[in-house]
């Protein structure tokens, strides 16, 4: 069972730096794009930056400049650099992945996952 787990987070102050990071498990075969998004309370979910697997990278217009994705391929793992944090970065934190797995052997399987979320509070 593909499951996508993600650390980090927490409390920080105005202009402070936070990591995340997001590790995908399971009988993955492959991962195509790997993200972020956030929610803050009473908005809806955005986009805040993807990254290919070749490498290629986008960033919601909010955070450019301040917030840097990577990922490493063969630890199946995303990150997300947060740095100049501000207030409005407060939210909660999804990982996303779009993941081709082998359930079982003669079978091939494709999804969107989710990771359970991360709280970054940033105080002015």
């Amino acid at each position: 069972q593909v499951r996508l787990v993600e650390s980090g987070g927490g409390l920080v102050q105005a202009g402070g730096s936070l990591g995340l990071s997001c590790a995908a498990s399971g009988s993955i075969i492959s991962i195509n794009i790997m993200g972020w998004y956030r929610q803050a309370p009473g908005k809806q979910r955005e986009l805040v930056a993807g990254i290919t697997n070749g490498g290629s990278t986008n960033y919601a217009d909010s955070v450019k400049g301040r917030f840097t994705i990577s990922r490493d391929n063969v630890k199946n793992t995303v990150y997300l650099q947060m740095n100049s944090l501000k207030p409005e970065d407060t939210a909660v934190y999804y990982c996303n992945a779009y993941i081709v797995s082998r359930p079982d052997l003669f079978a091939r399987y494709e999804s969107d996952y989710w990771g359970q979320g991360t709280q970054v509070t940033v105080s002015s």
